[in-house]
């Protein structure tokens, strides 16, 4: 008998803003190793591993366009890791869906379902977000392979987690009807109380829903055409229109933002007949705020979750993770405190679900979106110091990488190789540099940046001008494929 075959689609276009200042826009959760692993992967990462040793068929990596790079680079190095350790390919093939705007999971999912009923494949779709922890990988499969057996009877399946305390934060899946590997679902209910939760769990028929489906593309869109036919539609000529950009495969913008933000529960799985759960004991968690991002990793002696250079004195159930300096506590219980390069957060950790509304007071400032350290498809840079006509930004240029041709209107630069040999190209010119050597750049000039060499190469950048700002960047030639605008 054939091993059952799934088609993975990962959806990896979340914000993760209640992790805050750790998640943010431009460098969210997803992509960041939050939850301990013995290779240091990100979470992203996580999520396509534990995926080795089932039978994969047609992959879908489905993100925002302005993370195309980071997904792209993470991807890769999991498969390489897997070459390099005699295992075979994760999935034979992996496409990685830009998505020009949010709109939630129903019209990624469609698009996804859409793209393999055109390529004729029905192999049942096993749709997982990108940021969610899972400790026993054993368990977990056993669990999709259940659902995988129901999802060939037509059901469109999703994977319940037994409760282990009165959550408020998530959603709750009533069974019903028994199956042969699960059950019907009676209803799905929304966030309750912790009252109304606590009854759910002494019942012992509520599970939670942990957003995770399986579920045969033709079934799920058969369900669609039912549901939300306008969606549907929508996101056919969404899939029509789509196109290929470098490795990537790129949604139409215009009609893409016509679709509905609406979720894959509101918009077919609270209306559906057909939809069944498998309950599931594996060790799972949304990592949704920084609560339950505590509880996903190994505590201390004192229930303390440390991340960092952090020195502890009777402080007990605490997350406290510093990215860059010594952090020291006293005498403090039940408190989150984060502290980044350049934010700090101290809550409550009762108040986690409440971050959300404190992220909302910061829709003016930089802090919201970027972390300092900013990543691009070549490396990253890191604003180390700033004042009025002058930054200095740390450049890290990854093996093999190239900034793009370009020249500033309002700034000059200066670069100063700390480590590594760097290539520059200033105005038709090609200069070597090694460390401790430096060129300067003049406004208007014509430059390029290449690290030809597989280490990575460090360089100190002093900006001087009266406007740094990012958009002074007019791209002239880019391997990237990036326009002119940032």
């Amino acid at each position: 008998m054939d091993k059952p075959s799934f088609n993975p689609v990962i959806m990896a276009g979340g914000v993760g803003s209640r992790l805050w200042p750790l998640s943010r826009s431009a460098f969210p959760k997803q992509f960041q190793p939050l939850v301990a692993s013995t290779e240091n992967h990100s979470m992203l990462q996580q999520t396509l591993s534990r995926l080795g040793g089932l039978n994969l068929s047609h992959g879908q990596l489905i993100c925002n366009q302005d993370h195309r790079f980071l997904a792209a680079e993470q991807l890769r190095q999991v498969l390489d890791q897997q070459q390099d350790t005699k295992e075979l390919e994760l999935v034979p093939q992996v496409d990685i869906v830009l998505e020009p705007c949010g709109r939630n999971t129903t019209p990624a999912v469609l698009v996804a379902a859409l793209r393999l009923q055109a390529i004729g494949n029905d192999h049942p779709m096993l749709l997982l977000a990108a940021d969610h922890a899972i400790a026993d990988h054993q368990a977990f499969h056993q669990a999709l392979l259940k659902a995988h057996s129901l999802a060939e009877e037509g059901y469109l399946v999703t994977l319940g987690i037994q409760p282990t305390f009165p959550c408020t934060g998530y959603g709750y899946i009533q069974t019903g009807t028994e199956l042969s590997q699960g059950y019907g679902v009676a209803q799905f209910v929304e966030k309750p109380t912790e009252s109304v939760a606590t009854k759910y769990i002494v019942s012992g028929n509520y599970l939670w829903n942990s957003g995770m489906f399986v579920a045969r593309p033709s079934s799920l869109l058969s369900e669609a055409e039912k549901y939300c036919p306008k969606l549907k539609h929508q996101c056919q000529q969404v899939v029509e229109q789509s196109f290929a950009d470098l490795d990537f495969v790129r949604l139409p913008e215009e009609v893409f933002a016509k679709c509905k933000d609406i979720s894959i529960d509101y918009a077919i799985m609270e209306h559906t007949e057909i939809a069944a759960v498998v309950p599931m004991e594996c060790g799972w968690s949304d990592v949704g705020d920084l609560a339950a991002l505590k509880q996903a990793n190994p505590p201390d002696n004192n229930s303390n979750m440390i991340y960092g250079d952090v020195k502890t004195f009777e402080t007990k159930n605490c997350l406290i993770h510093s990215s860059h300096k010594l952090v020291s506590t006293l005498g403090v219980d039940n408190l989150a405190i984060v502290d980044t390069k350049d934010a700090l957060l101290v809550a409550n950790l009762d108040q986690s679900q409440q971050v959300k509304e404190l992220v909302k007071q910061l829709q003016s400032r930089e802090e919201l979106t970027h972390h300092r350290e900013v990543y691009r498809p070549w490396g990253s840079y890191d604003s180390v110091e700033n004042g009025s006509n002058y930054q200095v930004k740390r450049i890290t240029v990854n093996p093999s990488a190239k900034l793009s041709l370009q020249r500033h209107q309002f700034r000059a630069e200066h670069w100063v190789v700390v480590e590594g040999t760097a290539t520059v190209y200033l105005d038709g010119v090609e200069h070597i540099l090694a460390t401790n050597e430096s060129i300067y750049i003049p406004k208007m000039a014509v430059h390029s940046l290449a690290n030809h060499t597989q280490k990575p190469l460090h360089l100190i950048e002093v900006q001087s001008g009266g406007y740094l700002g990012e958009d002074d960047i007019e791209r002239l030639e880019d391997i990237y494929g990036r326009s002119n605008q940032q």
